[in-house]
């Protein structure tokens, strides 16, 4: 049965009148640290001198400092840090200088379930894993909401690092939204694989299939961007608002008999022996490892698979077509 905890469940005692460090102040670090700031927290950011993130965090009120010093008496210490870099910093920076009952913070298990990062016994360790992004994890808390968190203990030294997890929770939204109780090992396995098999990989690789379907049979390039690529924002809000039935209910007749009889068709028993072979490397490691390794050699198929979607087809109709839309604020890089 799940478990959820709300404001009443999650008071903000725990970190009341303590040190919370922030290691880096990128998309989700600087919501962590602006929500829990505005709610009574003491906050200091750790971030390199010289960096976008760091004049961003310098324009947000802060002094941001070394690793080291965020470090002192800090009793929540929250890894922002992308994944694939945790693992060095934690080993030159954080590990060395970790007292006996800091609770570390973690927004993604990723490094700890795969063991790349391995705190010592006598150190809390947590996750705060919001589900959206840190841009609307601080839209939403300024709001007045809150964007629903996961929340799991992977180690309590000190018999509250519960308490630590869900003050954390609450104070950067969460608890106003919900936040569920999970493991680290459920978090990671599962945001990998919606990640890959769905929101992100699924749909990008249907997407460019559909449109180069419609290419190929001789449709202008722009109608099949409109039918493939643009409206799916249409679908995506449908879906985000009430679910595959409301979107089935407000989309015409056609298009949900479509839907019903030819879905199936695209994600058949194929397609879900191919999930769960994607899931299975998930849960080996066998992906974290290829990733690990992929970063450390220099990103070169990354960069690779990156330029060839980059420079598609789909790609360049659709910087053209979106110049056209200035109401959409589109956003190139």
């Amino acid at each position: 049965m799940v478990t959820i905890y709300y404001e009443k469940e999650a008071p903000l005692d725990a970190l009341k009148g303590k040190k919370v460090a922030v290691i880096g102040y990128g998309s989700q670090g600087h919501a962590h640290s602006l929500n829990l700031r505005d709610s009574g927290i003491c906050v200091t950011v750790a971030e390199l001198s010289g960096t976008e993130n760091y004049n961003l965090a310098k324009e947000h009120g802060f002094e941001p400092v070394d690793i080291v010093t965020a470090m002192e008496d800090a009793a929540l210490i929250i890894i922002t840090l992308p994944d694939e870099v945790q693992q060095k910093v934690y080993a030159d920076f954080i590990a060395p200088n970790l007292k006996a009952g800091q609770t570390l913070g973690f927004c993604h298990g990723f490094n700890v379930h795969f063991k790349y990062v391995a705190p010592p016994k006598d150190v809390n360790v947590v996750m705060i894993a919001p589900k959206g992004p840190g841009h609307l994890v601080r839209s939403e808390y300024e709001k007045g909401g809150g964007v629903p968190c996961l929340v799991a203990v992977e180690q309590d030294a000190s018999a509250d690092a519960a308490a630590v997890a869900l003050a954390w929770g609450n104070g950067i939204g969460g608890a106003r939204a919900g936040i569920i109780k999970t493991t680290f090992q459920e978090e990671t396995e599962t945001d990998l694989f919606g990640e890959q098999a769905v929101l992100c990989g699924g749909l990008t690789a249907l997407i460019k299939a559909g449109f180069e379907t419609l290419v190929d049979a001789g449709y202008q390039p722009e109608v099949a961007y409109f039918e493939c690529m643009h409206e799916m924002k249409l679908i995506v809000d449908l879906l985000y608002q009430g679910g595959i039935s409301y979107m089935r209910y407000s989309i015409s007749n056609t298009a949900e008999y479509g839907d019903l009889t030819r879905g199936p068709r695209l994600v058949n028993d194929q397609t879900r022996a191919e999930m769960k072979k994607i899931l299975e490397e998930i849960k080996s490691g066998s992906f974290a490892k290829e990733w690990v390794d992929e970063y450390k050699g220099g990103l070169k198929k990354f960069d690779e698979l990156y330029k060839k979607d980059y420079d598609s087809q789909i790609e360049q109709v659709g910087r053209g077509l979106r110049k056209m839309m200035p109401w959409i604020k589109s956003k190139e890089v």
